[in-house]
């Protein structure tokens, strides 16, 4: 047929095999000659069974996206389906890897459906800002029922075989050799005999749908999407399978995803998706990378003990330092009361839990390290005390062993300087609690070694992690661009906002919490302390610190948490506190605006974005809304500070912030070359690779 779709026969069995490497996308060179095979073999009295399967290591993982927002171009995955449909002989998909989206649309367009007992199934187009396209939401409903097909839609998870075959989206699995064991399926299917029914027309479990039930489902499911179209609309497209005929819900489901499609919510989502895939790739793809077979972390805390649990569960051995016997077993103790929470919710099976618990070998002596390929230190954030860390390790690492520092602020140059092997020194910012948080700043200082950077960006596809390389600076991007942000925080209390009305300004805007509550939630001592170190002073927020008033953790921040409840409560002393400050330094209070916050926070943040560019730090503007999303919880419906700063209108924010600067004076206001660039281009201009 062609070099990407081929034809084999078995006596009677036709065998259809789509070879489009690396994931087997439905691209329009897949579908033409797919459509041709299928009305051939359909007309073709002497094929009695058709088996759809793929080459490589995947079913069908997906629609080519790069076509979406395009020209629909014939034969588009629709038509094929409905083919498929037309077909009265028995058609089997054997699926291996994954079948996503318009691959297990593809699947859904067969009478039945196999897999390998490793494949994993689902419909997973909401994280890109849209629905099934392809009559996903109208045909998996028909074999699983409305609410568990609402569930996977909505969320677009993946399911695995087993749960797929008990659902009845599946008819059988199989260990192995998934597409020889379709086609002796197929050929028993065969000889039992039809009709065989599409799955369009199967109705049972759709009858079986109680409304109320579906919509009370629906109703929470909506309740987390935070603002989300693509959830709200996929709840809508199944809601309508069970209330409309299949053709009528069938053109619902594609007006809904031409306006999702047409939407900047899935604009930025499918941002993100290239934007992630960008931020891997780093010159030196034909370096040899570095062995790492065991990894030691130095400090058993909170992001010491996140960082062993997320190498330990990416099947790394790790040796967990610390100073004493006593803080080493509390955090050995932390990890496993960790692990026993993860079983207690599910997610984990005890049998898990002591295989990672293996893994782990403590130690309070710095020798232990020395077979270790890989150390992270993760100790206080004190120049001198990481550098007696890294001086120990010279000491005892073994040679070309990489040595991290999980610094979030400080000068890895510096640090790299201070021993005798600065080439394999480099930065591993972790976010807390590491072993959840998907974001990894790697940080190449100016003498990393380019094997040594191209070995801890594969490593951290390994253990699960979005890696985003970057260059030295304080703070590097995402810390120096929160700290962009928060420089009016104060200001705006003192002129006449509160920490509850800036707070909803973010929520309000997509962010999950505000600045405050935020605050509050970390810690105020921390920044407290960062602050003193540096010598900077902040009047409210070091007043409360002076008080007690820590955050969460004392029951008191910017806001009351009553009886132990992680619910902020505004609290009339904080309001009575800033007026006090602000009267003390002669500031009226006005009505302050959440247009006027956004201006004042995020803007200057966009800035230090644009400064961050021109100065190398960052490669490319994609890679610093990568950071933000999946480390600061910027609305991923939004695309990142730099895509946003496209939908705002860069001429805007210009333009605001040179009427903030004028007014204020401050730095943070005066507009970055690159910004003005951007607001008469339209586009970011990439740094320097970092």
């Amino acid at each position: 047929m062609s070099n990407f779709v081929s034809v084999a026969r078995d006596n009677d069995v036709a065998i259809i095999t789509i070879d489009n490497p690396p994931v087997n996308a439905l691209s329009l060179h897949v579908r033409e000659p797919l459509m041709q095979a299928l009305v051939a073999l359909r007309d073709d009295a002497s094929v009695a069974v058709i088996v759809v399967a793929c080459a490589g290591r995947t079913f069908v993982a997906g629609a080519d996206i790069t076509e979406f927002g395009k020209p629909v171009q014939q034969p588009e995955l629709r038509a094929i389906i409905g083919t498929l449909e037309t077909i009265a002989k028995p058609t089997v998909a054997a699926i291996h890897g994954t079948a996503l989206g318009g691959g297990l649309e593809l699947a859904l367009g067969c009478h039945f459906r196999v897999a390998d007992a490793d494949a994993r199934l689902g419909l997973p187009e909401v994280k890109l800002g849209l629905l099934p396209g392809g009559g996903g939401t109208v045909r998996l409903p028909r074999l699983v029922g409305a609410i568990k097909a609402l569930r996977m839609i909505v969320s677009g998870a993946l399911v695995g075989a087993d749960e797929a075959h008990e659902a009845g989206l599946v008819d059988a699995v199989f260990e192995s050799n998934v597409t020889t064991h379709a086609v002796n399926f197929a050929r028993e299917i065969a000889r039992k005999g039809g009709p065989f029914t599409p799955v369009r027309d199967r109705d049972d479990e759709i009858k079986k749908t109680e409304l109320a039930a579906f919509d009370a489902e629906a109703a929470d499911l909506a309740r987390k999407a935070r603002g989300l179209d693509a959830p709200i609309a996929c709840a809508q497209a199944v809601r309508n399978t069970v209330t409309m005929s299949f053709e009528e819900a069938l053109a619902a489901e594609r007006a809904l995803f031409m306006k999702l499609v047409a939407g900047d919510q899935s604009r930025a989502q499918r941002h993100l998706f290239f934007a992630e895939r960008e931020a891997a790739k780093i010159p030196g793809k034909d370096l040899v990378r570095r062995r790492i077979a065991r990894v030691g972390v130095i400090g058993a805390g909170t992001m010491g003990g996140g960082i062993a649990m997320a190498f330990a569960n990416g099947g790394f051995p790790v040796t967990l330092l610390e100073t004493s016997e006593e803080a080493l077993q509390r955090g050995l103790g932390m990890i496993d009361k960790n692990y026993a929470v993860s079983v207690s919710r599910g997610s984990l099976t005890e049998d898990a839990k002591r295989q990672r618990l293996v893994q782990f070998k403590g130690s309070t002596d710095y020798s232990d390290l020395a077979d270790c390929d890989l150390i992270i230190e993760a100790v206080f954030e004190d120049m001198a005390v990481k550098k007696e860390v890294f001086g120990k390790l010279d000491a005892v690492a073994k040679p070309g062993a990489i040595l991290a520092t999980n610094t979030s602020y400080l000068d890895i140059d510096e640090i790299a300087a201070s021993i005798s092997r600065p080439q394999d020194v480099l930065g591993l910012h972790f976010f807390s609690p590491a072993n959840v948080m998907k974001l990894l700043e790697i940080v190449r200082a100016d003498k990393t070694a380019p094997d040594a950077l191209a070995t801890v960006v594969d490593l951290a596809r390994r253990i699960g992690k979005v890696a985003v390389v970057v260059g030295v600076c304080h703070g590097f991007v995402g810390n120096r661009m929160l700290a962009a942000r928060g420089s009016e925080s104060e200001a705006l209390l003192l002129e006449g906002a509160t920490p509850s009305q800036i707070d909803k300004a973010f929520t309000d805007f997509g962010w999950p919490m505000g600045p405050f509550q935020m605050g509050d939630l970390a810690g105020l001592d921390i920044s407290w302390r960062n602050r003193k170190a540096r010598g900077q002073t902040a009047v409210i927020a070091d007043t409360l610190c002076e008080q007690g008033r820590f955050g969460q953790k004392t029951g008191r921040g910017y806001y009351l948490y009553e009886n132990g409840s992680r619910m902020p409560v505004p609290d009339p002393q904080i309001d009575a506190l800033i007026r006090g400050k602000a009267a003390e330094k002669g500031i009226a209070s006005r009505e302050i605006s959440a247009e006027e916050i956004i201006e004042r926070t995020l803007y200057p943040m966009v800035n230090e974005g644009a400064k961050i560019l021109e100065e190398g730090i960052a490669a490319r503007a994609s890679d610093i809304d990568v950071i933000w999303v999946n480390g600061y919880g910027f609305p991923i419906g939004k695309g990142g500070p730099m895509f946003w700063a496209g939908l705002e209108g860069a001429p805007r924010i210009v333009e605001r912030l040179e009427y903030w600067h004028q007014r204020t004076g401050k730095d943070v206001f005066k507009p970055a070359r690159l910004l003005k660039r951007m607001a008469e281009t339209g586009s970011w201009e990439a740094g320097a690779r970092p």
